[in-house]
């Protein structure tokens, strides 16, 4: 398997974080080893204003500090915090090409283990597989995917740094069979055949989490752009949703739809 294709033209910094675990609006905490990300997903939430909080001047997936003391603050912090399931991570891939060097994750994965602390690990990388002897050294930990549609074409247009959506869902089947508890994060729903990707998915997601599109000025002109203007409505989600939660449930696969469709 291959964790994605590579980057270039990147801006990599080596920076000393003064903290790593910190509270989250999702979770208890959130772990981000590293501020920016190389897959450059065109729909992501953190663009707008990450870029502004790192202070960079390169478009977003353009650049990544990455933060070589994590490791340490973190095992520094955890001592002194109260135990919460910590997520990675909330505005990076924490599985992103550059982990394959730094190895930072895994350590923090580590620390979280020995410390007792719950996980919860979401990446659009197999490069995750690496790291399954480090799950099984938690009492409580779940490890998914974002998986936005079946359609391998799609998924480059969107996520051009992550990795094929098959190998995606193929780790998951590998994460399942070595005792791990798995989740297939389906938000944005792009386009795709919403059947086909519950029937991928059926056997190695033991829950599917269903999200839209959120709405920032750069990712509509990004589907305009592309003649996908239709696809970015409530009433596309809409009705996307509603064709997966239907197979979904012909296979009795578990799943919560995380924004409301209304009436």
């Amino acid at each position: 398997m291959n964790p994605g294709p590579k980057q270039t033209m990147i801006k990599i910094t080596e920076i000393q974080a003064k903290s790593i675990l910190n509270k989250s609006k999702i979770y208890d905490y959130c772990v981000n080893c590293y501020t920016g990300c190389q897959l450059n997903c065109r729909y992501c939430y953190a663009a707008l204003f990450m870029r502004r909080y790192s202070g960079h001047s390169e478009p977003w997936g353009a650049f990544v500090d990455v933060k070589v003391n994590a490791p340490e603050v973190l095992e520094k912090q955890v001592i002194r915090a109260k135990k919460g399931v910590v997520w990675l991570s909330s505005v990076c891939d924490a599985y992103q090409p550059l982990e394959a060097k730094y190895k930072l994750t895994r350590r923090c994965l580590e620390i979280l283990a020995v410390a007792g602390f719950p996980a919860s690990v979401q990446t659009k990388s197999v490069l995750v597989l690496r790291d399954i002897d480090v799950f099984k050294k938690f009492e409580d930990i779940q490890v998914g995917f974002t998986v936005a549609t079946d359609d391998e074409r799609m998924a480059r247009l969107f996520e051009p740094g992550a990795s094929p959506v098959a190998e995606r869902i193929e780790a998951l089947g590998v994460l399942k069979a070595n005792g791990i508890r798995t989740f297939a994060f389906v938000g944005p729903l792009l386009p795709g055949d919403p059947e086909k990707l519950a029937a991928a998915l059926e056997g190695k997601a033991d829950e599917i989490l269903i999200d839209r599109m959120n709405y920032l000025d750069t990712i509509k002109a990004f589907y305009l752009r592309h003649g996908l203007g239709q696809a970015m409505s409530d009433e596309f989600f809409a009705a996307q949703t509603k064709r997966l939660v239907a197979e979904l449930k012909k296979r009795n696969m578990n799943f919560e739809i995380v924004w409301e469709m209304g009436a």
